[in-house]
């Protein structure tokens, strides 16, 4: 039995990826911040319900002894929820304030779930996470002329906060070796995020991200992976 819980699993990219590896054996646990919406997803999924607002250290810590408590361990983390900050604001528009909220949930809130599961991760035989990064993200990506992330206005809040996704996907790796921890851009998927604008379907990014979930120990650890393999930092 592998033991999966993703983040944000009621809609989106974290729903299909959900539905991948229930398809594929896992025993999955659809997190999300709403009781009835992880309920609602763990029905449609037959996985299981959980709260888990990333954002509030009591609510990943509760998640985390649950999962203690059924299983005692965990094979795979898909930290998948985040935020955009309540819209496409410019350089100019968004402040501080909305700066910050982005970045307790899309940033912090890995922090939070990483240090709250990894014991339960490092009881596995092989414990796989992976962090859902974005393009948006990528130096390398936003410079170049050829890809639809160097023509996205200038935005703030959502590409920074997914750059700094990296750098700690980096350091975790770093300090725990014994994981695979990775972090993987979708493309550009039409989610609810993104108010439906990219032009791949959720089928299409979730592939990438059901492909990390299911490394083995042999697999990549510390890398920027996407559709085509690994990424350009």
């Amino acid at each position: 039995m592998t033991v999966t819980l993703i983040t944000g699993a009621n809609k989106g990219l974290g729903f299909e990826t959900a539905r991948r590896l229930v398809a594929a054996g896992h025993t999955v646990y659809a997190a999300a911040r709403n009781p009835d919406n992880a309920q609602r997803a763990a029905t449609e999924l037959n996985a299981l319900p959980l709260v888990v607002d990333v954002a509030d250290d009591v609510s990943v810590r509760a998640a985390a002894d649950h999962i203690a408590r059924e299983h005692g361990f965990l094979d795979v983390l898909v930290n998948n929820a985040g935020i955009n900050g309540g819209g496409p604001k410019t350089l100019g528009e968004c402040t501080g304030a909305d700066v910050s909220a982005v970045l307790d949930t899309n940033v912090v809130g890995v922090i939070r779930m990483l240090n709250a599961f990894l014991p339960l991760l490092q009881h596995s035989d092989n414990g796989v996470v992976v962090n859902v990064g974005s393009g948006l993200g990528s130096f390398a990506r936003v410079h170049d002329p050829e890809r639809a992330e160097s023509r996205v206005p200038n935005l703030l809040a959502y590409p920074v906060s997914k750059a700094a996704v990296s750098m700690l996907t980096v350091q975790y790796a770093r300090a725990y070796p014994g994981l695979r921890i990775n972090v993987v851009d979708p493309g550009p998927t039409a989610t609810d995020l993104n108010n439906r604008q990219g032009f791949q379907t959720v089928e299409q990014g979730a592939a990438p991200i059901v492909e990390a979930a299911l490394l083995g120990p042999d697999g990549p650890t510390g890398a920027f992976l996407d559709a085509d393999g690994v990424s350009p930092w």
